[in-house]
């Protein structure tokens, strides 16, 4: 099966296709720091046989978490806590990334006023973001810098610059929410100015043997907003600088969204079949049917399962046993298995 097949990118090679994507736990202390839950979650999903665990949300400065509750890294006493969680994800066979984010204007952190690159709230439930200066937005490009560093320094296999769901880097790229008419609104080239000048920045401080990608919402579900067109474009604007697109889609409007299993899997077609790049596919895929479907198709190279995961820690040696493959099921745990 092509789920259990290795794959490599850069100097990382994963045993399977699996990933387990980040989802925020909002279980960090208040000032940023992982807690106990933190190496349990990760660890039991390493133990599970995930190939690739991708680390929640965490935020490059205080105001950049979503909540009060969400892993930081923005200094270096954040960092032991965090290779505590990658030591145990390698010690149980897994290949770790982390995902470095800034918030914008969806951030309710109590540390400041929320940032956006225009004054333009989220929802009613949303406080009013202040637009960032230039030099503002020069601060948190370097904030991604030192987050990258800081992420190096603790060990992790790759990292992944969240691009996605509505919050900083999102804001700039969307027409919907970015308003400017500096060199960093207007034009398509402009919006991306931001997510260049982070990867730029980021990339001398990352290891160029290890892999460095972002996470996209390839889909505004809004009229004049990101679609999979214009996804297309930025990623071929940015695509020498990265090394894979894990591909998502909403997030940046309060708005329903009907979605389906696999509902975003097209859209990781399409990026990978027009940029050239290989691509993780996530989207309500629950079963080992639907990741051998999306693989053999060439749909994406990875495939995400969040609320599966959630649900079943083991489901990647559950699916293993199933099929024959060996190798994955602890010695501890043979006796549960019939193997």
């Amino acid at each position: 099966m092509k789920l259990f097949e290795e794959y490599k990118v850069k100097g990382m090679t994963l045993k399977n296709r699996i990933v387990m994507p980040p989802m925020c736990m909002y279980q960090a202390t208040s000032d940023g720091f992982p807690s106990s839950f933190h190496l349990c979650h990760y660890a039991s999903r390493a133990l599970g046989g995930v190939g690739l665990i991708i680390v929640e949300a965490t935020g490059v400065a205080p105001e950049g978490r979503l909540t009060d509750n969400d892993l930081g890294i923005w200094n270096d006493e954040q960092i032991p806590g965090l290779k505590r969680i990658v030591d145990a994800c390698h010690a149980n066979g897994a290949k770790i990334a982390l995902q470095i984010n800034h918030a914008g204007r969806k951030s309710t952190s109590s540390a400041r006023q929320p940032f956006a690159p225009s004054a333009v709230r989220f929802s009613s439930d949303y406080r009013m973001p202040e637009e960032l200066t230039k030099t503002q937005i020069g601060e948190i490009v370097a904030a991604f810098k030192a987050a990258a560093g800081r992420a190096n320094t603790a060990g992790f296999d790759a990292l992944e610059i969240h691009a996605a769901h509505g919050y900083l880097v999102h804001e700039f790229l969307s027409p919907i929410t970015n308003r400017r008419t500096d060199e960093y609104g207007g034009s398509l080239e402009n919006r991306v100015r931001f997510l260049k000048e982070i990867l730029a920045a980021v990339r001398p401080v990352w290891p160029e043997e290890k892999p460095l990608w972002i996470r996209v919402s390839a889909r505004d579900y809004q009229e004049g907003g990101i679609d999979g067109e214009m996804m297309v474009q930025i990623v071929n604007m940015i695509k020498s600088s990265i090394d894979l697109v894990h591909v998502s889609s909403g997030g940046l409007l309060p708005i329903e969204i009907n979605d389906y299993p696999g509902y975003q899997v097209p859209l990781s077609e399409k990026i990978r079949r027009e940029c050239g790049k290989p691509t993780i596919a996530v989207g309500l895929i629950t079963n080992d049917e639907m990741v051998e479907e999306i693989l053999q198709n060439g749909r994406a190279d990875l495939v995400a399962m969040g609320r599966e995961v959630l649900r079943n820690p083991y489901w990647t040696i559950n699916a293993a046993t199933k099929h024959g493959i060996a190798g994955y099921v602890p010695e501890s745990y043979k006796r549960a298995h019939n193997v």
